[in-house]
């Protein structure tokens, strides 16, 4: 038991190490986007691509925040190592709650350049190229330090409720209810990197259907960071966004990195 137990373990750690490195998303995925009051709240974490991945186990090494924020405050995630999903407990409030899931740093090293590259077009930081070229920083097997600050929206009773910001290095504010406000404009965000807005940052969105298909678009902020998504009822959303970075002076010497990337995502749903 205590073997099969290390056994998952290790595996969930590759398969999150191992998919970075393609570029793919991470984000949290409630088992559903509105519960009843009393019922317990269960998400899982996942990793993948077009909104579709595995889920990954309890880690408790493999972040430095985990907990369900509600209008009556934080509650922090009772889950034990190794269980899958990763949230599933009773959450004694009425109200939309946040969950929020903070990793810890993992590295990756690129084999070349042109591997760097595609991940940097894919993210709109094409700036990147021409800083690594200023730096003299190497063209093979150079390695990059990564963190992803994720947080997802339940509806759990009619008493309603805001996200907010956290404090988060960098995160995705939701700026309106999507269980409770009328969202026939558009979902209005904001995009944030120490605690400042984000202007003119690229955001992902997937758009998954009631029947499963997902729709990748792309979309920018405004100068304050903010933007709004336009949304279709019964459908439920994940919202990505990336920052590149040098690493600070004493992380780049300790990891040995050259690159840092900071991963935020919000996921929600769309009541009919």
């Amino acid at each position: 038991m205590r073997v099969s137990l290390v056994l998952i373990t290790l595996a969930s750690v590759a398969m999150v190490l191992s998919t970075h490195a393609r570029a793919h998303e991470f984000w949290i995925e409630p088992v559903a986007y509105e519960v009843a009051p009393g019922a317990p709240l269960i998400a899982h974490i996942r990793v993948g691509e077009e909104f579709k991945g595995p889920s990954s186990t309890f880690l408790p090494r493999s972040f430095t925040a985990f907990f369900v924020n509600t209008p009556l405050g934080r509650v922090a995630v009772e889950s034990n190592l190794g269980d899958t999903p990763v949230l599933d407990q009773r959450v004694p409030a009425d109200g939309l709650a946040t969950i929020v899931y903070v990793t810890g740093n993992s590295t990756l090293t690129y084999p070349d350049l042109a591997k760097f590259e595609r991940f940097l077009t894919h993210k709109d930081a094409l700036w990147v190229l021409d800083q690594h070229a200023a730096r003299g920083l190497p063209e093979e097997k150079f390695r990059e330090i990564y963190s992803r600050y994720a947080k997802s929206l339940v509806n759990l009773g009619p008493d309603g409720g805001q996200d907010s910001p956290f404090g988060l290095v960098t995160e995705i504010v939701a700026e309106a209810n999507p269980y409770t406000d009328d969202l026939s404009t558009g979902f209005p965000i904001q995009v944030l990197y120490e605690g400042a807005p984000r202007s003119e940052a690229q955001v992902e969105v997937f758009e998954k259907s009631p029947g499963g298909s997902v729709d990748v678009t792309l979309t920018r902020t405004d100068s304050d960071g903010r933007v709004r998504i336009p949304v279709k009822p019964g459908h439920s959303y994940l919202l990505d966004a990336v920052v590149l970075r040098e690493p600070p002076a004493a992380l780049a010497e300790a990891r040995d990195v050259v690159w840092e990337s900071l991963w935020a995502s919000l996921t929600f749903g769309v009541p009919d």
